[in-house]
């Protein structure tokens, strides 16, 4: 028997293996990997009596890692998407009537706030950077920027009534 041949038959003896173990689809890929390993770094390799604990071997390390890798994933506690709850469209009037509670108590501390502090808050909701507020302020130093919002903070906080909430 040439080494095709014996690669033939040990395909199917490694594919029955892992199917077993293992889905059909990942079985054929490991089978398809035990082989590729074979004729790389084995093919030195040619006596039917080495060549079936080689591959089984081969087999084996793949086989663990490849589970290894599916909990390092965490595929093995997904849960479906069909058990998972679907998200309530509309909100809850309590957590509505909470939200639109704190909007109200943001605003009016925030006018409360120094136009140097307001125009900054609304540079940094409008997205723009340190460095952009930097230059739109004309100002030189980043760190003036950075003091400056640490201070606007602070006093937003101080009107906000020392909480977020």
């Amino acid at each position: 028997m040439n080494r095709d041949q014996i690669l033939a038959a040990l395909r199917e003896r490694i594919l029955a293996f892992a199917t077993l173990r293992l889905s059909r689809d990942h079985a054929e890929d490991l089978t398809q990997d035990v082989l590729a390993v074979l004729h790389d770094k084995y093919s030195h390799v040619t006596e039917l009596v080495e060549l079936v604990p080689l591959a089984f071997q081969v087999l084996r390390y793949k086989m663990l890692d490849a589970h290894r890798k599916a909990l390092r994933r965490g595929e093995y506690n997904q849960k479906s998407v069909e058990d998972l709850p679907l998200a309530d469209a509309g909100n809850n009037p309590m957590a509505q009537l909470d939200q639109k509670q704190r909007v109200d108590r943001l605003l009016t501390a925030i006018s409360q706030l120094g136009e140097r502090c307001r125009e900054l808050f609304k540079w940094k909701l409008e997205g723009k950077s340190f460095p952009e507020i930097k230059r739109v302020m004309g100002q030189t130093s980043i760190n003036t920027i950075y003091t400056w919002d640490l201070r606007c903070r602070k006093q937003l906080l101080a009107h906000m009534g020392g909480s977020w909430e």
